[in-house]
């Protein structure tokens, strides 16, 4: 057993996990945070994908320990109250889920690539980029066209947002 000292959505958490305990497991087993989803447990399908000190991480690979001292945000931290974030409200507008299992870690993932992409580049994101980043996200239900189309409407969302803070 282990003692783990973590922030997560902003609050600080203590856990005493056995070793070989994954981070997804924290977070639904322990923290009751249940909106990071366990779709494959091989590292495939992106579903539980969440932030690690502002990182996109899948976390049924992440031992706890791992992330010990970081600062872990899911999709439950995302929003501020009743405010949605822009990429929820974009998924929602542009009709970018269906069944939504899969929709808490690709809205992680796409965050992520927004960021990325906007602070690295400055630039707007295309529709081959924003494909090729979410690779690694898997969707049964969608096709992907309306969650790229989701993707391009919250980067021109967040960066509005950004530009008024």
């Amino acid at each position: 057993m282990s003692k783990v000292s973590l922030t997560v959505n902003g609050k600080a958490v203590t856990a005493e996990v056995e070793d070989r305990t994954l981070l997804v497991h924290l977070l639904r087993d322990h923290l009751n945070l249940t909106g990071t989803h366990v779709g494959c447990d091989t590292s495939q399908c992106g579903a539980c994908i969440v932030h690690i000190d502002g990182r996109a991480v899948k976390s049924c690979t992440t031992l706890v320990g791992q992330a010990n001292g970081a600062n872990i945000t899911t999709i439950e931290g995302i929003s501020k109250g009743d405010e949605l974030h822009p990429m929820q409200a974009a998924f929602r507008d542009n009709h970018g889920l269906q069944c939504g299992y899969c929709t808490p870690g690709m809205i992680m993932s796409a965050i992520d690539i927004v960021n990325r992409h906007h602070s690295s580049t400055g630039g707007d994101l295309d529709e081959e980029t924003v494909r090729q980043e979410l690779e690694g996200n898997i969707c049964r239900c969608t096709g992907y066209h309306n969650i790229v189309k989701s993707v391009l409407d919250a980067a021109s969302r967040m960066k509005v947002a950004q530009a008024a803070e």
